[in-house]
Protein backbone atom coordinates (compact mmCIF):
# COMPACT_ATOMS: atom_id res chain seq x y z
CA UNK A 1 0.00 0.00 0.00
CA UNK A 2 1.34 3.20 -0.84
CA UNK A 3 0.97 6.09 1.78
CA UNK A 4 1.45 9.98 0.92
CA UNK A 5 1.49 12.08 3.78
CA UNK A 6 1.20 15.30 2.77
CA UNK A 7 -35.49 1.71 -3.13
CA UNK A 8 -37.15 3.21 -3.93
CA UNK A 9 -36.25 6.54 -6.34
CA UNK A 10 -39.20 8.58 -7.05
CA UNK A 11 -38.17 11.70 -9.57
CA UNK A 12 -39.01 15.02 -8.25
CA UNK A 13 -38.52 17.34 -10.78
CA UNK A 14 -35.91 18.35 -13.16
CA UNK A 15 -34.43 21.54 -13.79
CA UNK A 16 -32.20 22.34 -16.50
CA UNK A 17 -28.93 24.94 -15.36
CA UNK A 18 -28.47 27.60 -17.72
CA UNK A 19 -26.83 26.20 -20.82
CA UNK A 20 -23.38 27.75 -20.18
CA UNK A 21 -22.99 25.77 -16.82
CA UNK A 22 -23.41 23.10 -19.25
CA UNK A 23 -24.88 20.67 -16.30
CA UNK A 24 -28.69 19.40 -15.89
CA UNK A 25 -29.98 18.83 -12.31
CA UNK A 26 -32.79 16.34 -11.03
CA UNK A 27 -34.03 15.62 -7.69
CA UNK A 28 -34.78 12.55 -6.20
CA UNK A 29 -36.16 10.94 -2.80
CA UNK A 30 -34.79 7.85 -1.82
CA UNK A 31 -36.36 5.48 0.75
CA UNK A 32 -34.08 5.22 3.85
CA UNK A 33 -35.06 3.30 6.71
CA UNK A 34 -37.12 6.12 8.53
CA UNK A 35 -38.46 7.73 5.74
CA UNK A 36 -37.37 9.64 2.26
CA UNK A 37 -33.77 11.14 1.65
CA UNK A 38 -33.68 14.38 -0.23
CA UNK A 39 -30.69 13.58 -3.26
CA UNK A 40 -29.96 15.69 -5.62
CA UNK A 41 -27.96 14.62 -9.02
CA UNK A 42 -25.92 16.98 -10.86
CA UNK A 43 -24.47 15.34 -13.61
CA UNK A 44 -23.07 17.02 -17.21
CA UNK A 45 -25.53 17.31 -20.17
CA UNK A 46 -23.22 14.57 -21.50
CA UNK A 47 -22.71 10.80 -20.38
CA UNK A 48 -21.20 11.18 -17.60
CA UNK A 49 -17.85 8.67 -16.68
CA UNK A 50 -16.90 7.02 -13.62
CA UNK A 51 -18.63 6.06 -10.11
CA UNK A 52 -21.48 8.33 -8.66
CA UNK A 53 -19.60 11.03 -6.15
CA UNK A 54 -21.91 11.42 -3.50
CA UNK A 55 -21.39 15.02 -1.82
CA UNK A 56 -22.20 15.00 1.94
CA UNK A 57 -22.69 18.29 4.23
CA UNK A 58 -21.93 18.72 7.45
CA UNK A 59 -23.62 19.04 10.80
CA UNK A 60 -25.69 22.60 10.23
CA UNK A 61 -26.38 23.57 6.92
CA UNK A 62 -28.19 20.12 4.10
CA UNK A 63 -26.46 18.73 0.56
CA UNK A 64 -27.43 22.08 -1.72
CA UNK A 65 -26.94 25.25 0.73
CA UNK A 66 -23.37 23.30 0.80
CA UNK A 67 -22.93 22.19 -2.51
CA UNK A 68 -24.97 22.95 -5.18
CA UNK A 69 -25.94 27.26 -5.04
CA UNK A 70 -26.69 29.15 -8.01
CA UNK A 71 -24.17 31.65 -8.45
CA UNK A 72 -20.30 31.39 -9.67
CA UNK A 73 -18.51 29.85 -7.29
CA UNK A 74 -20.54 28.38 -5.18
CA UNK A 75 -21.42 25.22 -6.69
CA UNK A 76 -19.00 21.95 -6.00
CA UNK A 77 -21.11 19.72 -7.44
CA UNK A 78 -21.50 21.47 -10.95
CA UNK A 79 -17.81 21.74 -10.64
CA UNK A 80 -17.42 17.98 -10.45
CA UNK A 81 -19.99 17.51 -13.07
CA UNK A 82 -18.09 19.66 -15.67
CA UNK A 83 -15.52 17.32 -15.44
CA UNK A 84 -17.56 14.51 -16.26
CA UNK A 85 -18.56 13.54 -12.81
CA UNK A 86 -22.01 12.18 -12.03
CA UNK A 87 -22.66 13.58 -8.84
CA UNK A 88 -25.58 13.37 -5.76
CA UNK A 89 -25.95 15.73 -3.14
CA UNK A 90 -27.08 14.00 -0.18
CA UNK A 91 -29.40 15.34 2.76
CA UNK A 92 -29.35 12.99 5.65
CA UNK A 93 -32.53 12.43 7.59
CA UNK A 94 -33.49 15.78 9.63
CA UNK A 95 -31.84 17.84 7.36
CA UNK A 96 -32.94 19.83 3.88
CA UNK A 97 -35.13 17.87 1.24
CA UNK A 98 -35.19 14.84 3.21
CA UNK A 99 -38.23 13.45 5.98
CA UNK A 100 -37.48 14.97 9.74
CA UNK A 101 -37.73 12.49 12.89
CA UNK A 102 -40.86 13.65 15.27
CA UNK A 103 -38.68 14.86 17.69
CA UNK A 104 -37.56 18.28 15.19
CA UNK A 105 -41.38 18.75 15.37
CA UNK A 106 -41.61 19.21 18.88
CA UNK A 107 -39.72 21.87 21.28
CA UNK A 108 -35.80 21.35 21.08
CA UNK A 109 -36.15 20.05 24.95
CA UNK A 110 -38.43 17.51 24.97
CA UNK A 111 -35.77 14.62 23.34
CA UNK A 112 -32.45 13.92 23.32
CA UNK A 113 -30.04 14.94 20.48
CA UNK A 114 -31.73 13.88 17.46
CA UNK A 115 -29.98 12.14 14.40
CA UNK A 116 -27.16 10.19 15.40
CA UNK A 117 -23.95 9.30 13.67
CA UNK A 118 -24.97 5.94 13.36
CA UNK A 119 -28.60 6.86 11.93
CA UNK A 120 -26.52 8.76 9.41
CA UNK A 121 -24.20 6.15 8.62
CA UNK A 122 -27.37 3.98 7.74
CA UNK A 123 -28.96 6.72 5.74
CA UNK A 124 -25.59 6.97 3.57
CA UNK A 125 -26.54 3.16 2.94
CA UNK A 126 -29.60 3.97 1.78
CA UNK A 127 -28.17 5.89 -1.15
CA UNK A 128 -25.51 3.55 -1.90
CA UNK A 129 -27.98 0.96 -2.23
CA UNK A 130 -30.17 2.56 -4.29
CA UNK A 131 -27.16 4.06 -6.46
CA UNK A 132 -25.67 0.45 -6.64
CA UNK A 133 -28.88 -0.86 -7.77
CA UNK A 134 -29.34 2.17 -10.31
CA UNK A 135 -26.06 3.25 -12.15
CA UNK A 136 -24.31 -0.45 -12.42
CA UNK A 137 -21.27 1.00 -10.38
CA UNK A 138 -21.08 -1.48 -7.67
CA UNK A 139 -18.46 1.14 -6.02
CA UNK A 140 -19.48 4.91 -5.07
CA UNK A 141 -16.52 7.52 -4.28
CA UNK A 142 -17.80 9.66 -1.17
CA UNK A 143 -16.91 13.32 -0.63
CA UNK A 144 -17.59 14.79 2.91
CA UNK A 145 -17.27 18.38 4.20
CA UNK A 146 -16.64 18.99 8.44
CA UNK A 147 -18.79 16.03 10.11
CA UNK A 148 -19.91 14.64 6.62
CA UNK A 149 -16.70 13.79 6.12
CA UNK A 150 -16.72 11.93 9.44
CA UNK A 151 -19.98 10.41 8.15
CA UNK A 152 -18.59 9.31 5.44
CA UNK A 153 -15.53 7.92 6.42
CA UNK A 154 -17.75 5.84 9.47
CA UNK A 155 -19.77 4.62 6.25
CA UNK A 156 -16.47 3.57 4.34
CA UNK A 157 -14.84 1.61 7.53
CA UNK A 158 -18.30 -0.42 7.38
CA UNK A 159 -19.01 -1.51 4.00
CA UNK A 160 -15.35 -1.40 2.70
CA UNK A 161 -16.25 -2.99 -0.59
CA UNK A 162 -18.77 0.02 -1.66
CA UNK A 163 -16.22 2.64 -1.70
CA UNK A 164 -13.71 3.27 -4.17
CA UNK A 165 -12.39 6.62 -3.14
CA UNK A 166 -12.91 8.82 0.01
CA UNK A 167 -12.46 12.51 0.63
CA UNK A 168 -12.23 13.71 3.78
CA UNK A 169 -12.26 17.35 3.62
CA UNK A 170 -12.19 19.54 7.18
CA UNK A 171 -12.83 16.49 9.87
CA UNK A 172 -12.78 15.54 12.70
CA UNK A 173 -11.62 11.74 13.84
CA UNK A 174 -11.38 11.46 17.48
CA UNK A 175 -8.37 10.26 18.32
CA UNK A 176 -7.03 13.34 20.37
CA UNK A 177 -8.73 15.09 23.42
CA UNK A 178 -9.05 18.62 23.52
CA UNK A 179 -10.49 21.21 21.18
CA UNK A 180 -10.90 25.36 21.62
CA UNK A 181 -14.46 25.22 20.53
CA UNK A 182 -16.41 22.02 21.19
CA UNK A 183 -14.14 19.89 23.69
CA UNK A 184 -13.75 20.30 27.47
CA UNK A 185 -14.67 23.44 29.01
CA UNK A 186 -17.25 24.48 25.63
CA UNK A 187 -20.89 25.44 26.19
CA UNK A 188 -21.29 21.78 25.04
CA UNK A 189 -20.01 19.90 28.11
CA UNK A 190 -22.40 19.29 30.73
CA UNK A 191 -21.31 21.06 33.96
CA UNK A 192 -22.77 18.58 35.99
CA UNK A 193 -20.96 15.88 34.25
CA UNK A 194 -17.32 16.66 33.10
CA UNK A 195 -16.77 14.93 29.77
CA UNK A 196 -20.35 14.51 28.65
CA UNK A 197 -22.10 16.29 26.34
CA UNK A 198 -25.32 18.72 27.83
CA UNK A 199 -28.55 17.11 26.41
CA UNK A 200 -30.78 19.20 28.77
CA UNK A 201 -29.20 21.99 27.54
CA UNK A 202 -28.94 21.54 23.68
CA UNK A 203 -31.99 19.26 23.39
CA UNK A 204 -33.39 17.37 19.90
CA UNK A 205 -32.11 20.04 17.19
CA UNK A 206 -30.79 23.70 16.80
CA UNK A 207 -32.13 26.92 15.56
CA UNK A 208 -29.76 29.20 13.22
CA UNK A 209 -30.54 32.50 11.71
CA UNK A 210 -29.26 33.90 9.11
CA UNK A 211 -26.55 36.12 10.17
CA UNK A 212 -25.83 33.38 12.62
CA UNK A 213 -24.52 31.39 9.76
CA UNK A 214 -21.94 33.78 8.66
CA UNK A 215 -20.11 34.58 11.94
CA UNK A 216 -17.94 31.67 12.29
CA UNK A 217 -17.07 32.19 8.96
CA UNK A 218 -16.14 35.38 8.98
CA UNK A 219 -14.11 35.23 12.40
CA UNK A 220 -11.98 32.16 9.88
CA UNK A 221 -10.94 35.11 7.34
CA UNK A 222 -8.21 36.90 8.11
CA UNK A 223 -8.68 40.20 6.55
CA UNK A 224 -11.52 43.00 7.50
CA UNK A 225 -12.93 43.28 3.92
CA UNK A 226 -14.31 39.73 4.12
CA UNK A 227 -15.58 40.48 0.10
CA UNK A 228 -11.86 40.16 -0.86
CA UNK A 229 -11.87 36.37 0.49
CA UNK A 230 -15.51 35.17 -0.09
CA UNK A 231 -17.77 36.77 -3.28
CA UNK A 232 -20.82 38.20 -0.99
CA UNK A 233 -22.98 36.44 -3.80
CA UNK A 234 -21.74 32.96 -2.19
CA UNK A 235 -22.33 33.65 0.75
CA UNK A 236 -26.40 35.64 0.40
CA UNK A 237 -26.78 32.42 -1.72
CA UNK A 238 -25.62 30.41 1.44
CA UNK A 239 -27.81 32.03 3.98
CA UNK A 240 -30.79 31.71 1.60
CA UNK A 241 -30.40 28.37 0.48
CA UNK A 242 -29.65 27.04 4.36
CA UNK A 243 -33.51 28.71 5.41
CA UNK A 244 -35.16 27.58 2.28
CA UNK A 245 -34.35 24.12 3.37
CA UNK A 246 -36.48 24.07 6.06
CA UNK A 247 -40.17 24.35 4.97
CA UNK A 248 -40.78 26.09 8.55
CA UNK A 249 -38.28 28.61 8.93
CA UNK A 250 -40.18 31.64 7.79
CA UNK A 251 -42.74 30.25 10.97
CA UNK A 252 -40.40 32.25 13.66
CA UNK A 253 -38.84 35.47 13.76
CA UNK A 254 -36.40 36.32 12.73
CA UNK A 255 -36.66 32.94 10.16
CA UNK A 256 -34.43 30.27 11.32
CA UNK A 257 -33.86 26.60 10.47
CA UNK A 258 -33.66 23.59 12.44
CA UNK A 259 -30.82 21.13 12.12
CA UNK A 260 -30.20 18.40 14.66
CA UNK A 261 -27.95 18.51 17.37
CA UNK A 262 -26.84 14.33 17.34
CA UNK A 263 -24.31 15.83 14.94
CA UNK A 264 -23.47 18.07 17.78
CA UNK A 265 -23.24 15.19 20.20
CA UNK A 266 -20.69 13.11 17.99
CA UNK A 267 -18.71 15.98 17.77
CA UNK A 268 -17.90 16.86 21.29
CA UNK A 269 -17.26 13.09 21.45
CA UNK A 270 -14.80 13.12 18.82
CA UNK A 271 -13.54 16.43 20.14
CA UNK A 272 -12.52 14.59 23.85
CA UNK A 273 -10.85 12.14 22.26
CA UNK A 274 -13.50 9.48 21.29
CA UNK A 275 -12.99 7.40 18.37
CA UNK A 276 -17.04 6.34 17.16
CA UNK A 277 -15.66 4.45 14.31
CA UNK A 278 -12.07 3.05 12.97
CA UNK A 279 -10.02 3.98 10.41
CA UNK A 280 -7.95 0.98 10.25
CA UNK A 281 -11.11 -1.10 8.06
CA UNK A 282 -11.16 1.38 5.23
CA UNK A 283 -10.00 -0.14 2.30
CA UNK A 284 -10.72 3.17 -0.46
CA UNK A 285 -8.31 5.31 -1.20
CA UNK A 286 -8.69 8.32 0.84
CA UNK A 287 -7.48 11.76 0.72
CA UNK A 288 -7.44 13.73 3.57
CA UNK A 289 -7.76 17.95 3.24
CA UNK A 290 -7.22 20.25 5.77
CA UNK A 291 -7.42 23.80 5.75
CA UNK A 292 -4.77 25.87 7.33
CA UNK A 293 -7.35 28.97 8.38
CA UNK A 294 -9.82 25.81 9.78
CA UNK A 295 -11.52 26.50 13.13
CA UNK A 296 -13.01 22.91 13.31
CA UNK A 297 -10.19 19.86 12.77
CA UNK A 298 -7.08 19.68 14.25
CA UNK A 299 -3.47 18.74 12.43
CA UNK A 300 -4.10 15.57 15.01
CA UNK A 301 -7.20 14.98 13.29
CA UNK A 302 -5.07 14.56 10.10
CA UNK A 303 -2.00 12.44 11.45
CA UNK A 304 -3.93 10.18 13.46
CA UNK A 305 -6.31 9.27 10.76
CA UNK A 306 -3.39 9.01 8.10
CA UNK A 307 -1.42 6.88 10.29
CA UNK A 308 -5.07 4.67 11.09
CA UNK A 309 -5.41 4.22 7.36
CA UNK A 310 -3.33 1.17 7.45
CA UNK A 311 -5.25 -0.87 4.95
CA UNK A 312 -6.17 2.00 2.45
CA UNK A 313 -5.08 1.53 -1.07
CA UNK A 314 -3.73 4.75 -0.89
CA UNK A 315 -3.10 7.72 1.32
CA UNK A 316 -2.67 11.32 0.48
CA UNK A 317 -2.84 14.02 3.26
CA UNK A 318 -3.21 17.49 1.74
CA UNK A 319 -2.39 21.30 4.01
CA UNK A 320 -4.77 23.70 2.02
CA UNK A 321 -1.96 26.93 3.02
CA UNK A 322 -4.71 29.57 3.62
CA UNK A 323 -7.50 28.01 3.66
CA UNK A 324 -10.48 28.41 5.74
CA UNK A 325 -13.19 25.65 7.31
CA UNK A 326 -15.45 26.69 3.93
CA UNK A 327 -12.48 26.58 1.27
CA UNK A 328 -15.14 25.74 -1.28
CA UNK A 329 -17.30 28.29 -0.91
CA UNK A 330 -14.35 31.02 -0.85
CA UNK A 331 -12.74 32.70 -3.99
CA UNK A 332 -10.90 30.51 -6.23
CA UNK A 333 -7.14 32.50 -5.07
CA UNK A 334 -8.15 31.68 -0.94
CA UNK A 335 -8.29 27.90 -1.26
CA UNK A 336 -11.19 26.58 -3.61
CA UNK A 337 -9.01 25.98 -6.73
CA UNK A 338 -6.19 24.28 -4.67
CA UNK A 339 -9.33 22.09 -3.40
CA UNK A 340 -11.01 21.46 -6.65
CA UNK A 341 -7.56 20.67 -8.33
CA UNK A 342 -6.82 18.18 -5.87
CA UNK A 343 -10.43 16.52 -5.89
CA UNK A 344 -10.60 16.03 -9.28
CA UNK A 345 -7.14 14.24 -9.46
CA UNK A 346 -8.00 12.08 -6.69
CA UNK A 347 -11.05 11.12 -8.21
CA UNK A 348 -9.44 10.32 -11.88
Amino acid sequence: MLKTILTLALAASIAPAPPAEQVVRKDWKVRGEAGYLGVREVRPDRAARGRPVVLLHGARVPGVASFDLPVPGGSLAADLARQGHRVFVVDARGYGASDRPPALDAPPSANPPAVTGEQVVRDIASVVDWLRATTRHHRVDLVGWATGGHWAAWYASEHAGRVEHLVVLNSLYGAIDGHPVLGRGSVYEDPARPGEFDDARHGAYRLSTGPGLLGGWDSGIPVDDKSRWRDPRVAAAYVEHALAGDPTSADREPPSFRAPTGAMKDSFHLATGRRLWHAGTITARTLVLRGALDFWSREGDVTTLVADLRRAEDVRAVHLDGATHFAHLDRAGHGRDRLLDEVLRWLR
